[in-house]
């Protein structure tokens, strides 16, 4: 197997999944966790550096929350490239470059953390770790390639979970050294990880493979921003995922500036939502693949409307308790709905080739195709709704000093995720646009 290229891939066939493919599957998996869990954490580094930054590094509120929206915008913006190089260069191949790419901006950072620095290089550096949020793209478009429909929400699931709970871990460590050794050494949170992003890159070169069947498809992917579900999907993702990543990213400075906590205090608290939403995406993908994406995705944004009504009365009342309650429940109906959208987009794009007449082994061929290609663009567009919210907070807290009108703006967007998934995959009739055979078992 030299340079470790895998010739031949057939996960529906149940024979070749069950004599081999099934092992080497899910040994790709694993390894691709490791990898995507570190990028994770370098991707929301930020989120905990500004937990450091004291009186004595000149920068107010708003100036941090525009730091983690750099951050932000940028692992938003690489998804699409990084998407499209596990065809061009192999998932193994560029697993192990986008490993070590992320000692770039940690040792950036590593350098310049300290007062006195100007704000502009905090901006770049910030801008820097952005490349971690890329490979979640990578990771998910590459396992996506490895397992058969039928497996792909919890394999999904798996997969993003065991990456996303590299934010609550990477809080951890920032709380572990805020809590031993005070707010005064933010380099040894960043010298922790530049022997586990080694280890990352290592491993991924000894253990993980490339497919060859899998190939840049321009006209896959021309197919995929023609079709309105991409952008469908892209909408919910935003709900979802979008919700996640912006809420770990500004959930500590919201416990600083809004309740006046002190960063022990925001350190000890703002790992728990993410890490909850980490570990229960895998349930939201085999929920998904139980009951069907559409139906779980439906109750989660109910779910998080009401809970985001939780936050918005707490927050008026400036009662932390309730609070905390209100937006731990969001995160982990953020990680449900994860694990439910990104199962959703296999199924729809498989449903739309057998409404066309496609057998059963063509409409398979046809979904992976469509969906490793729409996974990019529906992640990218996913991850800027963090941007969007760490925005809408810089806004309110400049505006009345706490986040209560970014919340309501939050509640409405919900709405409309809610009433969306309605429409298009559940209500019956199906609408044209679902072609009559989405919205039930196949989503």
């Amino acid at each position: 197997m030299a340079g470790r290229w895998i010739e031949t891939w057939e996960p529906e066939d149940e024979t070749f999944w069950r004599e081999k493919g099934v092992r080497v599957a899910r040994r790709n998996l694993w390894f691709s966790v490791l990898s995507e869990h570190i990028g994770f954490s370098i991707w929301t580094l930020w989120s905990v550096m500004v937990l450091f930054m004291g009186p004595e590094y000149g920068i107010d509120p708003a100036g941090k929350f525009f730091l983690i929206s750099t951050a932000t915008l940028v692992g938003a913006l690489v998804r699409v490239p990084y998407t499209f190089a596990v065809a061009r260069f192999g998932g193994r191949n560029w697993t192990i470059f986008s490993a070590v790419s992320l000692l770039v901006p940690t040792l950036a950072a590593f350098w310049v953390m300290e007062p006195g620095t100007s704000y502009a290089t905090f901006v770049a550096v910030a801008a820097l770790t952005g490349i971690g949020g890329g490979n979640f793209a990578s990771s998910m478009t590459n396992i996506n390639a490895f397992f058969p429909l039928r497996e792909k929400g919890w394999a999904l699931g798996l997969n993003a979970g065991g990456g996303n709970i590299g934010v609550p871990v990477v809080q951890l460590v920032g709380l572990l050294v805020i809590g031993t050794l005070g707010a005064s050494h933010p380099r040894i949170v960043l010298g922790v990880y530049i022997p586990l992003i080694v280890l990352a890159a290592v491993c991924a070169a000894l253990y993980m493979d490339n497919l060859r069947p899998v190939k840049n498809d321009t006209g896959a992917a021309l197919e995929a921003v023609r079709d309105p579900h991409t952008w469908i999907m892209a909408v919910l993702y935003i709900g979802t995922f979008g919700s996640f990543i912006g809420y770990s990213f500004a959930f500590g400075l919201v416990l600083q500036t809004q309740f006046g906590r002190t960063p022990l205090q925001a350190a000890s608290l703002t790992f728990v939502g993410p890490l909850l939403g980490s570990l229960i995406r895998p349930v939201g993908g085999r929920l998904a693949d139980r009951y069907g994406g559409a139906r779980i995705t439906l109750a989660t944004f109910a779910a998080m409307a009401a809970a985001t009504g939780v936050v918005i009365q707490a927050s008026g009342n400036a009662s932390l308790p309730v609070f905390l309650t209100g937006f731990t429940a969001l995160f982990v109906l953020t990680g449900l709905g994860n694990g439910s959208t990104y199962k959703m987009i296999p199924g729809i794009f498989h449903a739309k080739a057998l409404a066309r007449g496609l057998d059963a082994e063509a409409a398979a061929a046809h979904g992976r195709r469509l969906s490793g290609a729409a996974m990019g663009l529906i992640g990218a567009v996913g991850a800027l709704g963090g941007l969007a919210i760490n925005l809408a907070f810089r806004q309110s807290f400049q505006a009345s000093g706490t986040g209560t009108a970014a919340f309501w703006s939050f509640l409405a967007f919900y709405g409309v995720c809610f009433t969306l998934t309605w429409v298009v995959y559940l209500r019956r009739p199906a609408p044209a646009l679902t072609r009559g055979r989405l919205g039930y078992a196949e989503v």
